[in-house]
């Protein structure tokens, strides 16, 4: 019998640990995920974020209360505990510092955004390297039904529009709030390779476009009216197909089992150099909005590759 590896969980101030949480431990849920139970967590909350601010103590008490995992005063006292790692803070402007100290060899699994800078995500990854830390970070988007099975034709590709609720929040770094999600799904189906982005916005819609350094073309369509749905539209030679974000089963549980075989393998189906690239798109996004749809190159911002 495998197994079970012990998890910590660092940052409670958002629904997705809770997520995870009643995926991993329910074993009565028709969608649990075997082979993981976090037993210790260090509840973090950000100062600067008023969604962090404002939920960490009720997320706290409630997961406390549910699951009775200790919690831990220090990042590093909890990381000596465990075998495997939940980086959660809902602020990606807290990651370089947690991750520092939870780089220890062990495999570390990091909730979207991975950064909320090229500068910070060359850091955690250069730290990762340095510890031979295995990581892991992506949106659950990237395995929703209805769009993972898409990336099949990866290859065939000659652009991509894909579509997203992009809210922009006043206290928190422009598109990596939610425009993360769609981003994540334009990388899934088009890999690597953006080297020009450009931001055009109105009221209610941002469209990001992307240039691959092949000739293909990316679209993001960041929406900000009613209505929550993600999708994508992927044109290919043989034609074109539509593809929807479904919510059976949730999109956590199809991450979370592409998590657990990384904790036990070490090795993320998501490479960590297509992940710096998604955050660069983002930053230029952002660079390019705040000019006015100049069109940004991800390579000019500072760079880890």
């Amino acid at each position: 019998m495998t197994a079970i590896l012990k998890a910590g969980m660092v940052g409670l101030d958002t629904s997705h640990c809770q997520a995870f949480l009643e995926v991993l431990h329910d074993a009565a849920s028709p969608y649990h995920v075997p082979g993981v139970r976090v037993t210790g967590v260090y509840p973090g909350g950000s100062a600067q974020f008023s969604l962090s601010r404002e939920r960490v103590q009720n997320f706290s008490r409630e997961i406390a209360s549910r699951y009775q995992i200790p919690s831990y005063e220090s990042i590093p006292d909890l990381a000596k505990d465990v075998d495997v790692l939940f980086l959660t803070s809902v602020d990606g402007r807290q990651h370089p510092e947690q991750f520092e100290q939870m780089a220890v060899g062990k495999p570390v699994f990091i909730d979207k955004p991975f950064a909320v800078s090229t500068a910070e995500a060359a850091a955690m990854l250069q730290r990762a390297a340095a510890t031979a830390t295995p990581l892991m970070s992506c949106s659950a988007l990237r395995f929703a039904t209805g769009i993972h099975e898409m990336a099949q034709a990866r290859q065939e590709l000659l652009a991509c529009e894909v579509y997203g609720p992009t809210p922009v929040l006043p206290d928190y770094p422009g598109y990596f709030w939610y425009g993360i999600h769609s981003a994540e799904i334009l990388f899934l189906l088009m890999g690597g390779g953006c080297q020009s982005v450009r931001t055009l916005t109105t009221e209610q819609v941002d469209v990001i476009s992307g240039v691959w350094q092949d000739g293909r073309s990316g679209l993001v369509l960041g929406t900000r009216f009613e209505g929550y749905e993600f999708g994508c539209l992927a044109h290919s030679r043989s034609g074109a197909r539509l593809g929807i974000a479904g919510s059976t089963p949730p999109y956590y549980a199809n991450l979370l089992n592409e998590v657990v075989r990384f904790f036990r393998t070490g090795q993320s189906p998501v490479d960590v150099r297509e992940t710096y690239q998604i955050i660069a798109f983002l930053a230029a996004a952002d660079h390019s909005k705040a000019e006015e749809g100049r069109p940004i190159s991800p390579a000019a911002l500072p760079a880890w590759m």
